[in-house]
């Protein structure tokens, strides 16, 4: 299995992308789209991560339930995917959605139906995979 996010590029607030899980004979098995925050030379809490190869595992949370962490970026912790709708709701983390549309009409496209699609991931990923972002 391989999970991977395929990003836009960046505008003055966020990255929009396209998250695909496929299975290892190249058969797509999950898609959504991706709402992260615009390329900030990886500063904490107001960047998206670099492109690369990251460990994912699962995580629990009383905000969040159970969701995953991304493991192993350089300089930065606590980064996760979870439910979100828009760019306020993200500290550098992975906001996973059904579709891109400006749900709160600030002229930036936010994910919709977040919470059901974070739990249609969480049902087809294992404990621990490997996700690349390109």
């Amino acid at each position: 299995m391989r999970a991977t996010i395929i990003r836009t590029p960046s505008d003055a607030k966020q990255t929009l992308g396209n998250l695909i899980v496929t299975e290892d004979d190249g058969d797509v098995l999950f898609q959504c789209k991706t709402l992260e925050l615009d390329w900030e030379d990886n500063k904490t809490s107001i960047s998206c991560i670099p492109v690369g190869l990251y460990t994912v595992i699962t995580r629990h949370s009383a905000k969040y339930g159970n969701h995953f962490h991304i493991t192993g970026v350089d300089g930065r912790s606590l980064i996760l995917i979870h439910h979100g709708n828009y760019n306020t709701d993200i500290r550098g983390c992975v906001l996973l959605g059904a579709a891109h549309s400006d749900i709160n009409g600030d002229g930036y496209r936010d994910v919709t139906s977040s919470k059901n699609t974070c739990k249609k991931f969480k049902a087809v990923m294992p404990d621990s995979f490997i996700l690349e972002i390109i």
